[in-house]
C-alpha cells in the first residue's frame, strides 16, 4: 500500500457547504498546482483550504522526507462540525433561530506512482 500523510484542520467557523465547494476544485491534483489555484480564487473557503493542504505536505516533508513536487490530493472531505445556535427576535415576539455551521477538514496526500 502506498504511503499517505494526513492533516485534519477542525472547527473552521464556515458552512461546510461553502468549503466543499473549494475543496471540490482541487481534488486530484498535485499539491503545488492546488495551492496555486488557491491563491487565485476569490472565496473565503481558498485560504483555509490552502492551509489544510499546506500543513500535510509540511507533515509529508518533516516526517517523511518525501517531496513537495511529487505530491498529490489523493483525498480531500469537508465534514460538518458543531453547530453554535444562536438567534434573533422576529416578528409578533417569535424567536429566529441562527445557526452557525463549522466545518472539519480531512487533506490525504500520496506520492504519484513513478
Amino acid at each position: 500500500m502506498d504511503l499517505e500523510v494526513r492533516a485534519v484542520a477542525k472547527y473552521i467557523r464556515m458552512s461546510p457547504r461553502k468549503v466543499r465547494l473549494v475543496a471540490d476544485l482541487v481534488r486530484g491534483m498535485d499539491v503545488n498546482e492546488a495551492l496555486t489555484l488557491l491563491r487565485f480564487t476569490p472565496k473565503a473557503a481558498a485560504k483555509v483550504v490552502a492551509k489544510a493542504i499546506a500543513s500535510a505536505a509540511a507533515n509529508a516533508e518533516e516526517n517523511y522526507g518525501l517531496s513537495t513536487d511529487d505530491l498529490y490530493i489523493a483525498k480531500i472531505t469537508v465534514d460538518e462540525g458543531p453547530t453554535l445556535k444562536r438567534g434573533r427576535a422576529g416578528a409578533r415576539g417569535r424567536f429566529k433561530p441562527i445557526l452557525k455551521r463549522s466545518s472539519h477538514i480531512t487533506v490525504v496526500l500520496a506520492e504519484r506512482a513513478g
